[in-house]
């Protein structure tokens, strides 16, 4: 029982540290870009859009669809980075204890 103890006092642990990266998450802001840096758009680490920046010479309306695709692309670039971020907190958190595969923190 007391290997049982022990067990449940690291499961404990691991919780406040989930909880603590999941307050450290929402605070970070990461951003991504697209064209060159002619889109900018900032996510937070629980992948909330927060501001998008357009570089004025690409806001003519015949360019509209670039534009779309420009901001989804740099969307897409600062989820891929807050992500990364993700996994190296685990990482960090966890020891470097490889999770089982499709076990997915914290979300």
């Amino acid at each position: 029982m007391k290997n049982l103890g022990q067990m449940m006092k690291q499961a404990q642990e691991m919780q406040t540290k989930m909880t603590a990266m999941q307050e450290k998450l929402s605070e970070m802001e990461v951003e991504g870009s697209s064209g060159g840096g002619m889109v900018e758009v900032t996510l937070t680490g629980k992948h909330e859009l927060r501001k998008i920046k357009i570089d004025p010479s690409i806001t003519g309306a015949d360019d509209l669809t670039v534009l779309e695709d420009l901001i989804v692309a740099a969307h897409n670039d600062a989820k891929g980075k807050i992500e990364g971020k993700i996994q190296e907190n685990i990482s960090e958190m966890t020891g470097g204890l490889q999770l089982p595969p499709g076990f997915k923190l914290p979300f």
